[in-house]
């Protein structure tokens, strides 16, 4: 190799994968990443978790809905707390050993990582930053990520995370045994959503250091790190498509019904990922982006909804416009599979006696959803120790009212054209 650089093969894929599956990218560095000292065992962080089963009594599987508050930020006077140890589990499924499932996390750090790197072999990282910028150094170069984008940071990749505005906050989605893609577009055709061209990646970019650092890998949950005299940063050059990526969620190409009823939320995805079951993702990212509203003789808020998945759902910024939690910019809101939800009656009368015309809707908002297609546990961290939890209380419908009698005289107008028994009449057999 020019320059006597070592070249290096990082595999993001089985060696015997299908040709469009194979993700594999070539390092050029100056040192190899095998040089590197004993590997350790760290103390265990118990707000961490991989391992979502019914055995694990470090998580629980809740039905209904959950609401967690801005999760707080380590203040700048305070103790010095870094990405790594600012990495709190909230709810997740399956588990990390056998590449099946997935953990959403939420970070909140006041201190950048200084000589210390982190690596999880666990899976892929989808990060959404809610308060303040992170300039990540991977191994393939840097990527400063701003609220309002998100990144993705593959498994076995090194990287540490500076603050450039100091305190920050943000979410995590990580995958255990898929990869982010992108959907298919169906009927939509070739354009639309979230487009190839609007991603973007890193520039191979190197440090010459050879003062000690700290590999910190997270496997199945657990801690380890290891001590080397030079950077892992110290990539010259490299090719290949396992490569983190960023995207800016204003770049978005919404699709909307435009005459009447609304979408599945799905039609807001930017990145799906496959399950091991045919046909059905294992979760889907979805960006809620400022639109145009323009359907008629429509039920334009969510429709009330019980559904097969899991919905996780959290703010970047603006207010939430729901009116069945509190939820705000920085918090988190989980709602459990077959669950019912949607909004307050005060809400259904507003929405079906307003007239309805076109709006813009969202304007200095923006929201996501991780639609997770299995039950998903919680944390007993997200349950007791986050200090920020809210159970909705279910006297939030305990002014749910049935309004179909009011109309009796209507629909028994419509059953006698029909030739139909009306209301109250008796039918005989």
């Amino acid at each position: 190799v020019k320059y006597n650089l070592y070249s290096e093969q990082l595999n993001g894929s089985t060696f015997v994968a299908s040709r469009s599956d194979i993700q594999n990218a070539w390092f050029y560095r100056i040192f190899p990443s095998v040089a590197h000292g004993d590997i350790s065992k760290k103390p265990r962080n118990p707000d961490i978790e991989s391992r979502f089963t019914s055995g694990n009594e470090n998580v629980e599987f809740v039905p209904g809905g959950l609401c967690w508050r801005a999760f707080s930020v380590p203040k700048t006077d305070g103790p010095a707390i870094d990405f790594v140890q600012g990495l709190k589990t909230i709810v997740g499924n399956g588990d990390s050993t056998t590449k099946d499932g997935l953990a959403v996390h939420v970070y909140a750090a006041n201190s950048s990582m200084k000589s210390r790197a982190f690596c999880s072999n666990d899976g892929d990282m989808l990060f959404v930053p809610q308060t303040g910028r992170l300039d990540i150094q991977t191994e393939f170069g840097r990527m400063m990520v701003r609220p309002g984008e998100l990144a993705v940071i593959q498994s076995g990749i090194r990287f540490k995370v500076g603050l450039p505005d100091g305190p920050a906050r943000g979410y995590i989605q990580e995958i255990f045994g898929s990869r982010y893609e992108l959907p298919e577009l169906g009927p939509l055709g070739s354009n639309g959503m979230a487009l190839p061209r609007d991603f973007e990646f890193p520039v191979a970019s190197f440090d010459m250091d050879t003062s000690e650092w700290e590999i910190v890998y997270k496997l199945a949950g657990k801690l380890w790190s290891c001590k080397q005299n030079h950077t892992p940063f110290d990539v010259v050059a490299w090719d290949g498509n396992y490569v983190p990526f960023k995207y800016a969620a204003e770049k978005f190409v919404n699709a909307a019904f435009v005459d009447k009823d609304q979408a599945d939320p799905s039609l807001y995805t930017v990145l799906t990922a496959k399950s091991k079951m045919p046909g059905i993702p294992a979760t889907d990212v979805m960006f809620f982006t400022p639109k145009w509203s323009s359907a008629t003789n429509t039920f334009r808020p969510p429709y009330y909804h019980r559904n097969m998945s899991t919905e996780v759902v959290g703010i970047v910024y603006g207010g939430y416009k729901g009116t069945s939690r509190n939820l705000e910019a920085g918090g988190l809101s989980f709602q459990s599979s077959f669950m019912p939800h949607g909004e307050t009656h005060e809400a259904f009368v507003q929405a079906t006696t307003n007239e309805l015309k076109a709006q813009r809707v969202g304007e200095g908002f923006l929201g996501f959803m991780f639609q997770i297609s299995t039950h998903c546990a919680v944390t007993q961290y997200a349950l007791e120790r986050s200090g920020v939890l809210e159970v909705p209380p279910a006297s939030l419908w305990d002014s749910m009212q049935g309004h179909f009698l009011e109309h009796a005289e209507e629909v028994n107008s419509d059953l006698r054209r029909r030739g139909l028994p009306t209301l109250g009449a008796t039918v005989s057999h």
